[in-house]
């Protein structure tokens, strides 16, 4: 059975709880500790972006499992102003704000999986997964 979570972005202390959350579902799904800090690192970002960019939003946790690898799967949603260059903010240094435009280029190299749609005045959609690989017997 595969589990799913929602969870709300609206202030500081939540993306406490994002990292948190994400943290014990990692521990459960057996990765590494090594993988578990790159998975919280790139949900901290994350997070922080659909809170300060995205003005709040949400993120969806999602265990996978396909054949020979598990994997957990961040889905983060906003519904603020968008990014109307994905190309240019997918730049290291690119940043709206005061950052260090680390976040969603430091967010694709962390995970296996990384995909981003977005829309001026609709919002933001990213989607990260990591899998782990058990050995075939």
């Amino acid at each position: 059975m595969q589990r799913s979570e929602t969870l709300d972005i609206r202030s500081s202390s939540d993306i406490v709880q994002v990292r948190q959350k994400v943290r014990m579902w990692t521990q459960q799904l057996g990765f590494s500790l090594v993988d578990q800090t790159k998975i919280v690192t790139a949900a901290s970002e994350l997070a922080r972006n659909t809170m300060e960019y995205g003005k709040g939003g949400t993120v969806q946790l999602e265990e996978l499992n396909d054949g020979n690898r598990h994997g957990l799967r961040l889905t983060f949603e906003d519904e603020g102003p968008g990014i109307p260059n994905i190309a240019l903010a997918m730049n290291d240094g690119y940043t709206t704000g005061g950052g260090l435009g680390l976040g969603l280029s430091g967010a694709k190299r962390l995970m296996d999986e990384f995909e981003i749609t977005s829309e001026v005045n609709q919002g933001t959609r990213v989607t990260i997964t990591r899998w782990r690989y058990f050995n075939r017997r």
